[in-house]
């Protein structure tokens, strides 16, 4: 009997394993398989708040989210143990946070504890790569579908799952989130979203769609351009492309100048790399965002604690007449490509020479 389990449970390991085909080499899993084999599920915040991991189909796209909220919040339908919510309706509102290519953040998740009383969700990419508005680099080319598919969630399943303040949604993208983000969503949902907040961490591209109703959502929509002086190539051109546009759409709104630098502001005084805000590195900058993102956001300070040298840690410079972000010396397209996609999580799950394979923003490796 033992040994009839020990087989079937290396029959069963070896299935988990990548297959090597006729040819010698592997069949390689998308970065979107490899997230399912992560298992979902219930587990505690760094705060004491409950994280609900769990997947929902939207507009026949499958969406992996995390929600990070008290337990009383949720509501029992969620199956969070402790949840004694019982309306829709609460007085938390919401971070929604979508990540950079590859997933990194999302689980990271580094908006899961509750800040200003608003409580985190992380939504994943629904796609092979992992990439928010699919394609690559700054073509985009599924950002209408993904933006409505984020907007669908929040409006329909997110109420089913914990009670929340509706009129009080913000949110927060990073790289290939941030490009979604500013390029889709803004222009064609943000409507549905009255006074919220956009930060857009290490990235960032003008409108890629008609606006809609500009002139109600720019007078009421706060948005942030975090970057860093060692940003990559492509961005180091698009960021400053998307601060001017949305400045201009501003004026066309008809703010005043005063008005627009209140509402817009721009910081890539830190000298780390992509999203390294802290100077350190991905994972950590991202985090030194998020954990001071009500001072940036919410009618803070504007001060970022842990900011990387030489910024003074005050980032909320307005957008007028600081358009023109200076860069250092643009980083070679062969370590911007691999800079762009964070994937350290598929370590736990990859072995390391399929991690390799998987670092690539091409259709297919070489």
């Amino acid at each position: 009997m033992q040994k009839f389990l020990t087989f079937s449970a290396l029959l069963v390991l070896t299935a988990a394993l990548p297959q090597r085909n006729r040819g010698g080499g592997r069949t390689q899993q998308t970065a979107q398989q490899k997230a399912a084999q992560v298992p979902q599920g219930i587990s505690q915040a760094q705060d004491g708040s409950m994280i609900l991991d769990d997947t929902v189909t939207v507009n026949g796209l499958p969406l992996r989210f995390k929600i990070s909220a008290p337990a009383a919040q949720f509501l029992p339908a969620s199956g969070v143990p402790g949840a004694a919510a019982t309306s829709s309706d609460g007085t938390l509102g919401v971070n929604v946070l979508l990540h950079g290519d590859g997933g990194q953040s999302f689980f990271d998740m580094p908006n899961q504890n509750v800040q200003a009383n608003t409580m985190g969700v992380a939504l994943l990419a629904p796609n092979a790569k992992l990439f928010w508005g699919g394609g690559q680099g700054l073509q985009r080319t599924d950002g209408v579908a993904h933006s409505q598919a984020v907007n669908d969630f929040i409006q329909n399943e997110l109420p089913q799952r914990v009670a929340m303040n509706k009129s009080n949604v913000v949110f927060t993208g990073v790289s290939g989130g941030s490009l979604m983000l500013s390029g889709f969503f803004i222009p064609a949902q943000m409507q549905n979203y009255p006074n919220s907040a956009v930060e857009l961490n290490c990235g960032g591209m003008p409108p890629q769609v008609d606006f809609q109703n500009a002139a109600t959502v720019l007078p009421q929509t706060r948005i942030h351009y975090q970057s860093t002086q060692s940003e990559l190539e492509s961005l180091q051109g698009s960021i400053p492309q998307a601060v001017a546009a949305y400045e201009q759409l501003a004026a066309d709104a008809g703010l005043n100048t005063a008005q627009i630098s209140q509402l817009q502001t721009v910081d890539n005084t830190p000298e780390g790399g992509h999203c390294a805000f802290d100077g350190q590195g991905f994972v950590s900058g991202v985090q030194t965002m998020l954990t001071s993102y009500s001072n940036v956001m919410q009618g803070g300070n504007g001060v970022v604690q842990g900011l990387g040298a030489p910024s003074t840690g005050t980032v909320t410079k307005g957008v007028v007449g600081n358009e023109n972000l200076q860069f250092v010396a643009a980083r070679k397209r062969e370590v911007e490509r691999d800079a762009m996609i964070q994937m350290r999580w598929a370590q736990d799950v990859v072995e390391e020479p399929d991690f390799d394979v998987l670092i690539c923003d091409r259709a297919s490796c070489e």
